[in-house]
């Protein structure tokens, strides 16, 4: 195979996987941090020129190795928050912070290390007791923690120094949809740039009354759920190379738990009064089901599961992750 085929071969790779890992919101990669490092190009290009006038080898594998050295350089400093919000240098010194564009109820405060915490609430109705309430999660890089219970519906803090969220809530007859996400595009809608710069830290406080349906999406990043305290009829999960810490209650007699992932690491209890089943589609992930007995390829049921009252449903789907279930 020629040399110039394998070099197209590897930037082609690279490329290609650095898109995908931004789609999957498994990265948040900046290629205007590398653009400065065209010249590295040329150096390659001159190595190349030197070490290959012969056809050799040894010269072909130094700049192969070279060449990969420096896009391993290049993927981890595009994953650096930028200094500036634009690709030419007329606009590097410019401090140009995010636009955030509130949609509901937010108060701003500063932390003793310098970052805002903005907090949001949605008012609890009487009538939201007896309606269905749907949670939509998301965000990127961020770390929800279920924190406590409130007497609003919903209530978040948000610790971030720079970046975007919103709260929307919409109504009908029988539900309450709300939607809390950090949005990950880089321009909004009145064409001012934003960042996802740093790890999000968000607490998070629900009522107790409503029938809780939670859907929660992102790619990295942590969550850390104690729903012992709420009645959570289903949740369901889709992140990336995620953390996840879910405590399930006994407050309604049948739950549900999809949880689908890529590299993670999930942490399920569940408790023992209540009968459990799990169906796994896992491929390699590693499987530790504590009290658990294995019924059938790829199920495992609590031996309690055909007397109990309340049942628990729980759906696993992953590729490289871990995931450990257990009771308390």
């Amino acid at each position: 195979m020629k040399y110039e085929r394998i070099i197209w071969g590897v930037l082609l790779l690279f490329v290609g996987g650095v898109l995908l890992l931004e789609n999957l919101n498994v990265i948040e990669f900046y290629w205007r941090n590398i653009w400065g490092f065209w010249p590295i190009f040329l150096i390659i290009g001159g190595v190349n020129l030197l070490l290959n006038r012969n056809g050799s080898q040894t010269g072909s594998i130094v700049s192969l190795a070279i060449l990969i050295i420096t896009l391993a350089f290049l993927f981890v400093k595009g994953q650096e928050k930028p200094s500036g919000s634009m690709w030419w240098g007329f606009w590097k010194n410019k401090n140009i912070d995010a636009d955030i564009d509130w949609e509901d109820d937010v108060n701003t405060d500063t932390t003793a290390a310098g970052s805002k915490m903005f907090h949001f609430s949605e008012p609890f109705i009487p009538a939201d007791s007896a309606k269905k309430t749907v949670l939509n999660l998301s965000g990127g890089g961020t770390s929800f923690k279920l924190e406590d219970t409130t007497d609003s519906l919903f209530d978040a803090s948000v610790v971030k120094k720079k970046g975007e969220f919103s709260l929307a809530k919409t109504t009908t007859d029988s539900t309450n949809t709300l939607t809390f996400k950090m949005n990950s595009t880089r321009r909004d809608r009145k064409n001012n740039w934003s960042f996802n710069a740093g790890t999000s830290k968000v607490n998070i406080r629900l009522n107790t009354q409503p029938n809780w349906e939670m859907n929660l999406k992102f790619g990295a990043g942590d969550l850390d759920f104690d729903l012992t305290k709420y009645k959570v009829r289903t949740l369901n999960f889709d992140g990336g190379a995620a953390n996840l810490k879910i405590k399930v209650g006994q407050l309604l007699p049948i739950t549900d738990l999809k949880v689908k992932t890529g590299v993670s690491n999930v942490e399920i209890r569940v408790p023992k009064a209540s009968g459990c089943r799990i169906k796994t589609h896992t491929g390699l992930a590693s499987k530790d089901f504590r009290g658990f007995v294995k019924k059938d390829d790829g199920y495992y049921e609590t031996p309690n599961f055909s007397t109990s009252k309340n049942k628990i449903f729980i759906n696993l789907d992953g590729g490289l992750a871990s995931f450990e279930v257990d009771t308390y």
